[in-house]
């Protein structure tokens, strides 16, 4: 029963309240500390719900609730406030008073107070601002706001960031702007160190729920934009702290909000498009150029270094690629450039930093079929895959394609984008890609990238033909790039030994110096016998160039024309004068006959500016196997007797050279021997006064070494005998501080002894009796209390008591002693 009425007992402290709700009359009354009361069965503890707005039942340990407090720097955001503006009382039962329900009140700390029923509380911290921080703040009483605008905590900062002096800070009126319902205003952390809303004001948290939002900060070289709800941007450069206004958001793209600017020079540029008029502004005494919306620009570094972007402006993007890079051209090599207003494709040449205008040109790739490849690239498999690759992307719509649509197709293929995200800034740098800037890592593979370029070798030329019926004749060595309309002339030549039609070599490589064309010419001579004679012709392409390509197949063009002048001029000869003067005969025909000066003409075709400058036999075949074994044996003949004659002459030669050599020989040896000798003599002599200086430097030598250590043992002996009397001096003193210390310890002991001696003396007789006597009184009253009770009982005193307990015994006298002095 004592535990039941327990719980029912209400003890608040200090700053602590509870609801209690009469059950009986539906009456909820606010019990406010420090106060104690104990409950009808009637009254039931109840909270408030802020949620559902209803008064909820529960234990009184649940119903007891704090003050609401907020300290100095904070501020309360109460809702249904009382209509007079009082809280309940402290230390009594409060019953329920008049709310104006759905208004609320802010008030600023410090203060304390509990709840009346109904009302709903929310603690919260001033706010302090940086000078790159703001608040959004909203009206949501526009009478309250007007009001009690001049109620606001606003510390205003001083123009040099630190916050005003009081003769510093305006008044209410004059910071007091226009208010009305859901206008937002931004409190500037530039204006305010500190802000406490006033009532009819409240702060707009952000999608995390903080209050104190962050401003941009932006450095220079950085920019931000702001988008407006009427879809209007603002495109600010730093450097600046930035503050949107209410109805503004930063734009944000990658996590960031804030962006580099573009940093541009002679060899890049922006291709953006005017989505707005607006008038450039001017520079120096020119006037600003107006642009008129559909304008297209290619701002390069020669007008802008630095481009910020600003709200006319539309970047026109290719994929990916923001900036449009200038292209290396490299000595000797070219791109096409494809003009897009007129579709005339020029070519660009090199050496240059080429930076094509979008507005109109386009730089393409040409594309070779797999024929053209192969006859202009023999055997260059890289090549012809290029080519087929470049028409797999064209989609074979045309014969060229675009950088753009390569570079395009080839991201794609591997899957990787390039992010446009702003990168981390540290300070005013400028980041650029690792791909051409940097002079010392710079690496250009331009071998596919450019114009079709041929590379003729010395010694050789092409003929090069455009759609136009132009022609011309490039010899070597060089390198010719191909306008976008020429091809290369390609010529057919006979093959095999001898010559013929049966299978043709096509090439359009021309060989004009020192080409070697090798044939067969089978003859009969004059006695019926039939001969092959093996040949090769030297050749070169001389006068016009033009000329050089009019015969298409000059191989068979020579030989056809030599095998009828060769089986004439044999079928006048015999085999037998033929045979041995075969390579004179032959270079008579072909070359003609040798001039005063022992050179020949050669043989000139005019057809194609060809002349033959020299031939070589390589072989000679009779078809009459006797003949040739006869023709053979004659010959050998003739070389044996003349190899006979020219042995003896090589042995007499060499007999006479050899015995002049062995006595040059002899001579030799025996003045090498005489020198020998004296050599010798001048190495025993040296070696002699070396052993002599040797001998009296060890000498010296040993002499020093005894003189130094006997100065050693000198000075070691000097240096014991004062280690001897430092160690007898430190004997003595310790012997001696020994003897002082024991003396010291026996005067000790002598007067502990002594002392002992005189306390024993001290305790007489007397002072033994007067300590029991003490002893005794003291357990007297020991006792005298612990009896009380027992006297009381019966009815006697307690000395009484006590001196029939205790008598016969010492104790007896020392009452009778307390009784007399009573």
């Amino acid at each position: 029963m004592n535990d039941r009425a327990r719980e029912r007992d209400l003890i608040l402290a200090p700053n602590e309240y509870a609801f209690i709700a009469d059950e009986t009359k539906g009456n909820i009354n606010a019990y406010i500390g420090p106060y104690k009361t104990s409950l009808a069965n009637t009254d039931q503890p109840v909270v408030f719900n802020p949620e559902s707005k209803r008064f909820e039942r529960c234990s009184l340990e649940a119903a007891t609730r704090a003050f609401a407090v907020a300290p100095a720097g904070w501020y309360l955001v109460l809702k249904n406030p009382a209509k007079d503006g009082t809280h309940p009382k402290t230390g009594a039962i409060n019953n329920l008073i008049e709310l104006e329900i759905g208004r609320k009140v802010n008030r600023p700390g410090p203060a304390a107070f509990a709840l009346w029923p109904g009302q709903m509380v929310r603690t919260i911290q001033g706010h302090n601002l940086r000078s790159n921080q703001y608040l959004i703040v909203r009206v949501y009483d526009e009478e309250a706001a007007k009001a009690n605008w001049k109620n606001a905590v606003i510390k205003p900062k001083a123009a040099g960031g630190e916050e005003a002096s009081a003769a510093e800070v305006p008044s209410a009126a004059e910071l007091t702007p226009d208010l009305t319902m859901g206008q937002q205003l931004v409190i500037k952390g530039t204006d305010v160190s500190f802000y406490i809303p006033s009532t009819g004001i409240e702060v707009v948290p952000d999608e995390s729920g903080e209050y104190v939002r962050d401003a941009v900060t932006l450095e220079r070289l950085e920019y931000c934009i702001l988008l407006d709800e009427d879809g209007n941007k603002s495109y600010l450069q730093g450097p600046a702290v930035v503050f949107p206004s209410p109805t503004e958001t930063f734009v944000e793209r990658g996590g960031a909000n804030k962006y580099r600017a573009i940093e541009l020079n002679e060899n890049s540029g922006i291709y953006v498009k005017v989505i707005a008029p607006y008038r450039d502004d001017p520079k120096g005494d020119q006037p600003g150029v107006s642009h008129d919306v559909g304008d297209e620009l290619f701002i390069t570094g020669k007008d802008q270094m630095i481009y910020f972007p600003r709200p006319e402006h539309a970047a026109i993007k290719y994929g990916d690629h923001t900036i449009s890079y200038a292209v290396a051209i490299p000595a000797g090599e070219a791109r096409y450039v494809l003009d897009r207003n007129t579709g005339h494709i020029r070519l660009e040449r090199g050496p240059s930093i080429f930076l094509p205008d979008p507005r109109r040109e386009v730089i393409v790739r040409r594309i070779l079929d797999p024929r053209h490849v192969q006859l202009w690239f023999p055997g260059n498999e890289e090549a012809l895959a290029h080519n087929r690759r470049l028409a797999a992307v064209q989609g074979g719509k045309r014969d060229f394609v675009e950088d753009a649509e390569l570079e395009e197709s080839s991201s794609t293929k591997k899957g990787k984008r390039r992010k446009e995200v702003s990168d981390e800034y540290a300070g005013d740098d400028f980041n650029r890609g690792q791909t051409y800037t940097p002079p010392r890592t710079i690496t250009l593979d331009t071998r596919y990238d450019g114009a079709v370029s041929v590379g003729v070798w010395t010694g050789y030329a092409v003929l090069v033909v455009s759609k136009t019926g132009e022609r011309k004749v490039i010899v070597g060595p060089s390198t010719y790039m191909l306008e976008y309309d020429e091809v290369l002339q390609a010529a057919e030549l006979s093959t095999g030994t001898p010559k013929s039609d049966d299978r043709l070599a096509r090439t359009v490589y021309l060989r004009v110096l020192y080409n070697k064309v090798s044939d067969v010419v089978e003859a009969e001579t004059a006695d019926l016998v039939q001969v092959r004679v093996r040949l090769s012709y030297r050749v070169n392409f001389e006068g016009d160039p033009q000329h050089w390509f009019n015969v298409e197949n000059y191989v068979k063009f020579l030989t056809e024309h030599l095998r009828s002048l060769l089986r004439a001029a044999i079928k006048q000869r015999t085999v037998q004068s033929f045979h041995p003067q075969v390579a004179r005969d032959v270079r008579d025909v072909v070359l003609g006959p040798q001039g005063e000066d022992g050179k020949r003409p050669g043989r000139r075709f005019e057809e194609n500016g060809m002349r033959i400058y020299d031939v070589e036999v390589l072989d000679v075949e009779i078809g009459d196997d006797a003949i040739e074994k006869l023709l053979i044996e004659a010959q050998h003949a003739v070389v044996e007797q003349t190899l006979t004659l020219e042995g003896d002459r090589r042995r007499l030669e060499q007999t006479r050279e050899r015995e002049t050599i062995k006595q040059e020989i002899d001579a030799i040896e025996a003045t090498t021997k005489q020198k020998r000798l004296g050599l010798q003599r001048s190495e025993v002599e040296a070696l002699h006064g070396f052993d002599l200086a040797k001998i009296e430097a060890e000498l010296d030598s040993r002499k020093r070494r005894l003189e130094a250590e006997r100065a050693e043992q000198e000075s070691v002996d000097a240096v014991h005998d004062a280690k001897l009397a430092r160690d007898r001096r430190s004997s003595t003193l310790d012997l001696e501080t020994s003897d002082k210390q024991l003396a010291m310890r026996l005067r000790e002991l002598e007067a502990e002894v002594k002392a002992v001696a005189d306390k024993a003396q001290a305790i007489s007789p007397d002072l033994i009796a007067a300590l029991q006597a003490f002893g005794d009184q003291a357990l007297a009253e020991k006792m005298a209390q612990s009896m009380a009770p027992l006297a009381i009982l019966g009815g006697e005193s307690v000395a009484e008591v006590l001196a029939r307990l205790l008598q016969g015994t010492k104790l007896a006298r020392v009452l009778e002693v307390v009784a007399n002095e009573e």
